[in-house]
């Protein structure tokens, strides 16, 4: 039987929560959202990923805060109207489509916020232009030519925290049945981490252990209130020499276990311009396998996996648990049904859809017979 589309369960403190399958639909950033509130694009949006067959649906990464945003289009969870606007959304989005749990990637963008969106070149945004001053460990631009962010004092380090646990609360309140920490793709957590961006000389800067502080501390506060399955995304390398690494990665994947992370989802890069970046099919997968291996939590891959039998590969081989689909879902938004077709699996999908499958599709939905007119 195919690994792909056996179901999968995610621990957590209040129980293990079931996965169709072992498919995730990774965050995706849709620069879509008013003042930070859910619109009708995500309704959209969401409806067509709830509806693809995956096992478990990302909603893309949600600022903690307003100035923790990388563009001012992107979602938040600070308050209640953001609050208000995804539970509406989500709700009306989840109506029309199978049952399918959703997890939540909650960030802060720190130096890279205050950035016009990809399609208008992504670059950081003046006051003049609707942007603001971004916040960061130091006060080291990401670009060069780009003015500095301000360095966090220790009061605004406890204010992030706060703004995280405040939006998982909202979280589980809005019924999301899983979180997930971005501390990947160069914004802040992974800024922290990072000694290409953390030049601090206080007790968040300098050696492992204290540029892992800010990330093991958001972790343990969201943990204290959250008791769904609770992950952390993270970027494994910089590209960068002198950078951050696997071999820190994996010590940080064994810290947060101890805290009760139940899941690692491992891409790379994202903090530094001078990334050298071995690109290619799978390129991230031995990162995977690497923290899999070192902690022994469930592991998500992610990145250039685009085939069925890539997927199956990666997974009948145990370099991870769990594989995540982003822009191969937005190009073929019905990918797991053509990988279970590929690989005679099942998944789910609305009634109105049943009839949509040729002959050699049939029996992908599980035995379902329809009359005709």
């Amino acid at each position: 039987m195919s690994l792909l589309f056996t179901p999968y369960e995610l621990p957590a403190p209040r129980g293990p929560l079931t996965l169709a399958n072992r498919i995730v639909v990774a965050p995706m950033c849709q620069y879509s959202a008013v003042d930070g509130a859910a619109t009708d694009w995500h309704l959209a949006h969401w409806t067509s990923l709830l509806n693809s067959g995956a096992g478990l649906l990302t909603i893309e990464a949600t600022g903690v805060t307003a100035e923790g945003r990388i563009t001012p289009h992107c979602l938040g969870l600070w308050d209640e109207r953001t609050e208000a606007a995804l539970a509406d959304t989500l709700q009306r989005a989840r109506r029309n489509a199978p049952a399918m749990p959703v997890c939540i990637q909650l960030a802060h963008a720190g130096r890279k916020a205050s950035s016009a969106a990809p399609w208008h070149g992504g670059g950081l945004l003046g006051t003049d232009q609707g942007g603001w001053q971004p916040l960061a460990p130091s006060a080291l631009p990401q670009l060069p030519g780009e003015a500095p962010p301000t360095a966090m004092s220790l009061e605004q380090i406890a204010q992030t925290r706060a703004a995280f646990v405040a939006a998982a609360r909202r979280a589980k309140r809005i019924g999301i049945e899983a979180i997930e920490l971005h501390a990947a793709h160069g914004y802040l957590l992974h800024q922290f981490l990072s000694p290409l961006a953390n030049q601090r000389t206080d007790g968040y800067g300098g050696s492992l252990e204290n540029r892992m502080r800010f990330v093991l501390e958001v972790f343990a506060d969201v943990r204290a209130v959250f008791d769904g399955p609770l992950g952390v995304r993270v970027s494994a390398t910089d590209w960068v020499e002198g950078g951050w690494d696997t071999a820190q990665t994996c010590e940080l994947s064994l810290r947060l276990k101890a805290l009760g992370c139940n899941f690692m989802h491992v891409s790379t890069a994202g903090v530094s311009p001078q990334q050298k970046i071995a690109l290619g099919p799978g390129y991230q997968v031995p990162y995977a396998r690497a923290v899999r291996q070192a902690c022994g939590l469930p592991t998500t891959a992610v990145g250039l996996i685009t085939e069925p039998q890539q997927a199956e590969d990666i997974l009948q081989a145990g370099d991870a648990d769990l594989i995540a689909l982003a822009r191969a879902l937005l190009y073929k938004p019905r990918w797991p049904w053509e990988a279970a077709v590929a690989l005679r699996g099942q998944v789910q999908a609305s009634a109105a859809y049943w009839r949509c499958l040729p002959r050699e599709a049939q029996g992908i939905f599980g035995d379902v017979r329809i009359g005709m007119r």
